[in-house]
């Protein structure tokens, strides 16, 4: 199989999180959902804003975090000073696996499969065993949350008990098969709430930009 080059920057991400300050860095960027300051992130970790600096750039060569300069709001024109530079995560996906894989390549095989099944029975069976993963899920006996971390949906619960997902686990097959995947993601969640014992209506379909495309709603919605 020819190297395209992806491998070694897959492996130049995932080492660039070996050090432990860099990923402590990293996951408290990732948590934000707008970009944060040098001094924010140094002031996480406690350590100087310089060797924040100085990781921080690591991980945006790695291709982690991405890159901007903006002044603090209310802040412009002559005397403002420079525009600080800021980090925010990037959608970029890393993965190694030794030997090669490409299971990613199999996924959109396929979602592109069951896009073109016309009888409407394909769509079905995926669906099913979606709601069935996610009923498996719901009656591990974890709660809620946890049980969304360890499937990478990042649930943030916000100020009216609504839990926002901020990170879609199928990404990069959702911007091809965005009706598919979010059909997907929609049976999967239903199926854990009701593998909890809980109303699986409370996974409602809502999709946004920067987010998974179900939000949960609290139980007295």
């Amino acid at each position: 199989m020819a190297d395209d080059g992806t491998a070694g920057d897959d492996w130049a991400g995932l080492n660039a999180l070996s050090d432990p300050v860099r990923r402590r860095l990293y996951e408290y960027v990732a948590a934000h959902d707008t970009p944060v300051r040098r001094e924010e992130a140094a002031a996480s970790v406690g350590i100087s804003r310089t060797l924040a600096a100085y990781h921080l750039d690591r991980l945006a060569d790695a291709g982690l975090l991405a890159t901007s300069y903006a002044r603090p709001a209310g802040r412009g024109g002559p005397g403002a000073g420079r525009p600080a530079k800021h980090y925010e995560r990037t959608q970029d996906e890393v993965a190694v696996t030794v030997p090669p894989r490409t299971y990613g390549l199999l996924a959109q095989l396929l979602a592109a499969a069951v896009a073109q099944d016309r009888t409407g029975e394909v769509t079905s069976a995926l669906m099913e065993a979606a709601a069935e993963e996610g009923r498996a899920a719901g009656a591990e006996g974890t709660d809620l949350l946890t049980s969304l971390r360890v499937r990478g949906y990042e649930p943030v619960v916000g100020t009216d008990g609504d839990i926002d997902l901020r990170n879609c686990p199928f990404h990069q097959l959702a911007q091809q098969q965005t009706e598919l995947v979010c059909q997907l993601n929609h049976a999967l969640l239903r199926g854990c709430l009701a593998g909890r014992d809980e109303d699986p209506r409370r996974a409602d379909l809502h999709p946004r930009p920067g987010r998974c495309c179900v939000v949960i709603h609290p139980a007295d919605h």
